[in-house]
């Protein structure tokens, strides 16, 4: 998957025109939470979206700041984000750090993996928590969700489920190496 999917994506899942900085905000407190980017790197894919016409932008001038700019899906955009959505997806290869850690972890005392475990093993545990805060307040009834809603409610149960792994796997490894120790 490439940036340029996630801003379109961004830009239909708001359904309205947003600047460089407002599509960096919805971009971090939606698709964000599954795809990583800076918003140097989104103004910077703007522009490449601009030149292949993906996307519009309407400079808006403004009283005692600087001038804003819209961007807009094109038509040509929405088909380049439906095609790439009937494409075959490959999964993500796995780029976790804690595991490098852990294949050459008899290198440390079993101490300090298992102080790293358990710090990750928090960070995950926060994630869940907000996840399922968010599952409740927001998608308290599913069957009455309109389609846009139901789709982002199965993005939100991925969240829960990867979450929910990794905990049980630090739960697993801290046993484990716990074990090792006595």
């Amino acid at each position: 998957m490439a940036l340029s999917h996630s801003i379109l994506a961004t830009l239909v899942g708001r359904g309205k025109p947003l600047s460089g900085y407002d599509l960096a905000k919805e971009f971090n407190s939606s698709v964000g939470f599954y795809w990583k980017t800076t918003h140097q790197q989104i103004y910077r894919e703007l522009a490449r979206l601009e030149q292949s016409k993906l996307v519009t932008s309407e400079v808006i001038k403004q009283k005692d700041r600087p001038d804003k700019k819209l961007y807009c899906i094109t038509d040509e955009g929405r088909i380049t984000l439906i095609d790439w959505i009937a494409l075959p997806s490959l999964p993500t290869p796995v780029k976790e750090e804690m595991l490098v850690k852990m294949y050459v972890g008899f290198l440390v005392p079993k101490e300090i993996l298992i102080e790293e475990l358990e710090r990750r093993k928090g960070e995950h545990l926060e994630k869940l928590k907000l996840y399922k805060e968010y599952e409740e307040n927001v998608f308290y009834d599913v069957k009455k969700l309109p389609d846009k809603g139901k789709y982002r409610y199965l993005n939100l149960r991925m969240g829960i489920n990867f979450e929910s792994g990794h905990v049980k796997w630090c739960d697993e490894a801290i046993d484990f190496l716990k074990k090792e120790i006595d």
